[in-house]
């Protein structure tokens, strides 16, 4: 019996593993971006533990990067504006 197998009908190939056919599934690259501690990774670890679903949604349709960055730059800005802020209010130049 041949490990690989192609089916016309759904045009996917699906491997032999004993007496199953599995589908030969991969999941699209998505461009790597580094994560600031601001947001992305703790809010990577948040989604992992409480958000389940909709991190799986996100990782499997490959948005998962591209929302951890979206979230690390909204961080971002939030604690530069926050900064600037605490700074005018305490009369502080540098």
């Amino acid at each position: 019996m041949e490990k690989y197998t192609y089916d016309v009908k759904n045009s996917l190939w699906y491997e032999n593993q004993r007496d199953y056919f599995i589908p030969c599934l991969t999941l699209l690259t998505e461009k790597k971006m580094s994560l600031s501690a601001f947001g992305g990774q703790r809010h990577l670890c948040y989604i992992k533990h409480h958000k389940r679903v909709f991190y799986t949604n996100l990782l499997t349709s490959c948005k998962l990067n591209g929302y951890l960055a979206d979230i690390g730059e909204q961080a971002r800005k939030i604690f530069f504006r926050l900064v600037g802020q605490m700074a005018e209010c305490e009369g502080v130049t540098e």
